[in-house]
């Protein structure tokens, strides 16, 4: 498989390079020349078959003629090993045709678990097989920064530089990243907001020399590799409710597009939906754009889902660069748009093809507060608020197909934010308990591009070894 820049002008690279890189050296993401196809006949047997071998089987045409089959069985088999439900992401029946994915029950109890410890996995069999060394830098709106941690700690060839929110984000988020204590992880506290960290990670990758002197790497969802471990579980789900003899309806809690977007590449992979819900918070830009075709950066209103506090969506740009026809200039001057102005406005075709395939609605505090109550009084289930912003689209939804809500985090990594819903804090997990009697350490910065690369400068292996 070949992969080529969004904004197309960057070489084809193969799986190994789009995974160990992440950002095109354009500024592009990373897309597959073509889509794979998976059978009916195939979608069928995933009903009865085990999650971790569903995963080699989606992910092998990605990253076919690099990385041998047995390999890829093997590193997909231990990356899900350690997960604490048996179906890796169980389905929770809510209702008459309304179900929830499970998609937390890995090391740091977010559905981030699921794509970083397959792609820890890949990016060691490829830097060993390579003899290098990378340095990843990753900027988080909560959870990707815990699973980033979790899923590198201790890696001897990486060494992992994650960005957050300072204030932004819950305290047990803030500690599955400041409690690890391992030498090769160093967390930064950025005074600004979740696109601030983006940006700066997109500007360290913009500069040509200190990509090339630390060896920089990106494991945000911007990383294809990610993209194709999160289509596993639509396959898996839709498996289990019928498909592909009946289509499935799914509602995404979205920040950044990426969970959202590996189910239209599962689509386009050939499993039948009948419906691909957004949903976002009071950050509803996405909502927005599908209403107006007009995509327009707003200041990011803090909520009680931090994770989905996000004005810029990062996998969009792949979705805008496949209903462009795959016109990367197009994309090119839309992003120089969105970066010069915080705007740019889609065409009448390219908003006819995005709408062909996404619907999108919004829920702020009070209709969240509303699901996530609704939900415990109707079903008897506590859902974490990302996931509640998500029921409560789904409550507007009228589908003939299974509807499946995607349940993102586990409520005991927001106990603030449930306790003030529903009147008490969720039982913490002993995992997460643990956190609360370790020492955090972590460096606040600004959100300054060249305070960040002095820092990943001083710290990073790489660099130490070039000097």
């Amino acid at each position: 498989m070949r992969y080529v820049s969004t904004r197309g002008r960057a070489a084809e690279a193969g799986f190994g390079d789009v995974l160990l890189t992440g950002l095109a050296p354009d500024g592009g993401l990373y897309v597959p020349v073509s889509w794979p196809s998976i059978t009916p006949q195939r979608i069928a047997a995933f009903s009865s078959t085990p999650y971790a071998d569903v995963a080699t089987e989606i992910a092998a045409p990605f990253c076919e003629g690099e990385i041998e089959p047995e390999t890829l069985r093997r590193i997909c088999s231990e990356a899900y090993a350690g997960f604490r439900h048996p179906a890796v992401t169980p389905l929770v029946q809510l209702g008459t045709n309304r179900w929830l994915l499970e998609l937390f029950h890995g090391p740091t109890y977010a559905f981030k678990d699921l794509a970083m410890q397959l792609l820890s996995r890949l990016m060691d069999h490829v830097l060993a097989e390579r003899d290098e060394r990378a340095t990843i830098v990753v900027a988080t709106s909560g959870d990707t920064g815990g699973s980033a941690v979790e899923a590198f700690r201790g890696a001897d060839r990486i060494d992992l530089f994650v960005l957050f929110p300072n204030g932004r984000i819950s305290e047990v988020q803030r500690r599955q990243m400041t409690t690890a204590g391992d030498a090769n992880v160093h967390t930064l506290a950025v005074d600004g907001s979740f696109d601030d960290c983006q940006a700066l990670v997109k500007a360290l990758f913009a500069k040509p020399a200190l990509r090339d002197e630390v060896s920089l790497a990106a494991v945000n969802s911007i990383n294809w590799a990610r993209i194709v471990a999160q289509v596993t579980y639509y396959f898996v789900a839709a498996a289990a409710l019928g498909a592909p003899a009946r289509a499935t309806a799914f509602c995404v809690p979205t920040g950044n597009f990426g969970d959202i977007y590996a189910g239209h590449v599962a689509s386009r992979m050939g499993l039948p939906l009948e419906q691909l819900a957004i949903a976002t918070n009071s950050n509803d830009i996405l909502a927005r754009t599908l209403e107006s075709g007009r995509y327009e950066v707003r200041d990011v209103v803090p909520t009680t889902s931090p994770s989905m506090d996000i004005q810029i969506s990062s996998n969009f740009e792949r979705l805008l660069w496949e209903a462009s026809k795959g016109d990367g200039e197009a994309v090119s001057t839309a992003m120089e748009r969105l970066k010069q102005s915080g705007a740019f406005d889609i065409d009448g075709p390219a908003l006819a093809a995005i709408k062909q395939d996404f619907t999108a609605g919004s829920a702020d505090e009070a209709a969240m507060a509303e699901a996530l109550s609704r939900t415990l009084d109707d079903a008897g289930y506590l859902a974490d608020p990302h996931t509640a912003v998500a029921l409560s689209v789904a409550g507007r939804m009228r589908s003939e197909a299974p509807l499946v809500t995607l349940a993102t985090a586990h409520p005991a990594k927001f106990p603030d934010a449930v306790e003030s819903v529903v009147g008490y804090p969720p039982e913490r997990p002993a995992a997460l308990a643990a956190l609360f009697d370790r020492e955090e350490l972590f460096t606040e910065i600004a959100a300054d591009v060249g305070a960040v690369e002095r820092h990943i400068m001083d710290h990073a292996r790489a660099a130490r070894m070039e000097a």
